[in-house]
This record gives C-alpha cells, structure tokens and sequence, in this order.
C-alpha cells in the first residue's frame, strides 16, 4: 500500500480543514442561546447573532448557559385550586407533593408462599414419568459428552423413554376446563 506523500497538495487541505474549524468554534463560543420563551437582554446578542468577539474566559458559567430545554427559568407555578384537589398538602416552595414525596409503608405481614405438598403421596407411575422426561434429554447429553462410543440401542432406549414419559404426562392432564376455576391458582 502507497503511502502518500508528505510534502503533496493534498496537505494542504488539512490546514483548511483546521482553518474552518477553528473559525466555527470561534463562531459557536461567541454566540449565546437563550431558553425558549425568554426575551434577550439588551446587553446580549439574539439568537443566532454572534457576539462582538470570543467569549470571555474569566466569565462564570452557570446552569443557564448549558440549559437548552430552559429548565433553569422559574416555571410559573399554577392556581392551586385548578391543580391541586382540595385538602392535598404542597412543599414548602408551593408544589404539589408527588409519589416520590412519600416514604413507603413497611408491610409488617410479608407473603409466605404455602408449602408444597409431600412427594411421598404421589402416584408412582406419575413420578417415574417426570423423570423420564427430564432425565431423557440429561442422559443424551452426558452421554454424547462421556460415553460417546454408546450402542445406538441404548440411545435409542432413552428417546423411546422420554417420549412415552412426555405422552403419559400430556394424557393426564385435565380435558374439560373448570367453570368456577378462574385460573388464580396453579
């Protein structure tokens, strides 16, 4: 790959590039926005207007002059009959309070979930099947991972067993739906 020449004309086109920089920095710092809504100041230049030269260094900068929304200005606060209900409380500066004025309240009864019920009174042929089919998919897994010279037969032993686990599961699940059950509870 060419490298180009440091002494061509192209060069010089990077110094004009700097040139208008610096020239549209020097525009941009001279010239001050105003919020909107906001009259300017006879001492200050309109919106768009550059001032008489670079912004003065020395000069404080407040929230003012990097407020483009204008939410440093003092908005003007509302008739607290047209707001605010009657017998709703304001700050001390004559807002309305909001929700985050409030602290929450500490629920003393915390939910305690119910416990579950005892896996010894389940049906047998029910549980055998939950572990066929979560088993099934485990034991492929760490059978394509430690014994990856398995017999297809014992492969094919545990896709048959997942798949009557996950059809005897399906086959006993309710067929008709519950009228009075609203589907709060699982």
């Amino acid at each position: 790959m060419n490298r180009p020449d440091p002494n061509s004309a192209d060069q010089s086109a990077n110094k004009d590039d700097d040139a208008v920089w610096l020239d549209l920095v020097s525009r941009l710092e001279a010239t001050e926005s105003l919020p909107l809504g906001e009259a300017s100041e006879p001492g200050r230049p309109e919106m768009g207007q550059t001032g008489a030269g670079p912004a003065r260094e020395d000069a404080p900068k407040v929230f003012r002059d990097f407020d483009p929304l204008g939410l440093s200005s003092p908005a003007t606060a509302p008739a607290s009959d047209a707001r605010t209900p009657q017998g709703e409380k304001e700050q001390s500066d004559g807002r309305p309070l909001g929700p985050r004025d409030f602290e929450a309240d500490d629920d003393d009864g915390a939910f305690v979930p119910e416990e579950p019920p005892s896996l010894v009174g389940t049906d047998p042929l029910t549980m055998l099947a939950w572990i066929g089919a979560v088993g099934g998919p485990l034991a492929l897994l760490f059978t394509a991972m430690f014994w990856r010279s398995a017999p297809l037969l014992a492969i094919l032993g545990i896709v048959v067993a997942f798949a009557a686990s996950v059809v005897y599961l399906i086959m006993r699940l309710p067929h008709e739906k519950n009228e009075d059950d609203d589907g709060a509870r699982i």
